[in-house]
C-alpha cells in the first residue's frame, strides 16, 4: 500500500474523500469542494474497508453525522504554514455545539487585524469536519463560505444544535 492514499466514503452529507498518509487523516474533502487537493496529494486509491485508518476515519465520521459522537479520535495532521496551523489548533478547541468568529479567533491569536487571514486559512483548512471549520462564522452570526457548500454547513450546525436552542 502506497504511504498517501484516499478513499471515497458514502455519508448523509455525500461521498466524503478521505486522505491518509502514513498513519494520520491529512484530507477530508467533500464533493465540490471550494479548494479540493490535487491529483498528485491524494495518491492511490484504495478500498475504505482495506485500510484501517481510512476505515476509522469514515466510521467515526458517520457517527458523528448520525448524532452519536461529538468528538474524534482518529489521528489527524496538516501540514500548513505557521500562521494557518494556529487558526486550525484554535479550531480544534472550538467545542461542539458552540460557534466562533473570524475576527474573535483574530483576536485570540493577537491581531485583531487579521479577520481575512483567519478566513482564508479557515477556508483552507484539509481537514473538514475532524478540524470543525463550519463552527466558524461571520461577525453578525452569519453563515459565511464554507468549502463544502452553506447547506452543508448549516447541516453540520444543525446537528450541533440541541432540539432546544438553535444556534441561530
Amino acid at each position: 500500500m502506497s504511504v498517501t492514499r484516499h478513499a471515497s466514503v458514502d455519508t448523509v452529507l455525500g461521498a466524503l474523500t478521505i486522505v491518509a498518509d502514513a498513519e494520520s487523516v491529512v484530507g477530508v474533502y467533500f464533493p465540490d469542494h471550494t479548494h479540493p487537493p490535487t491529483p498528485e496529494a491524494i495518491g492511490e486509491v484504495v478500498n475504505e474497508g482495506d485500510d484501517p485508518l481510512i476505515s476509522r476515519a469514515a466510521r467515526e465520521l458517520r457517527e458523528y453525522l448520525d448524532g452519536r459522537r461529538q468528538s474524534f479520535d482518529v489521528p489527524v495532521s496538516t501540514d500548513g504554514d505557521e500562521f494557518s496551523e494556529s487558526v486550525w489548533a484554535y479550531l480544534r478547541t472550538v467545542p461542539f455545539g458552540e460557534t466562533t468568529t473570524y475576527g474573535r479567533i483574530a483576536r485570540e491569536l493577537g491581531n485583531p487585524g487579521l479577520a481575512q487571514r483567519v478566513g482564508r486559512a479557515v477556508g483552507h483548512n484539509p481537514v473538514s469536519i475532524l478540524i470543525p471549520c463550519h463552527r466558524v462564522v461571520g461577525a453578525d452570526g452569519a453563515l459565511t463560505g464554507y468549502a463544502g457548500g452553506l447547506e452543508r454547513k448549516r447541516a453540520l450546525l444543525d446537528l450541533e444544535a440541541s432540539e432546544d436552542s438553535r444556534l441561530f
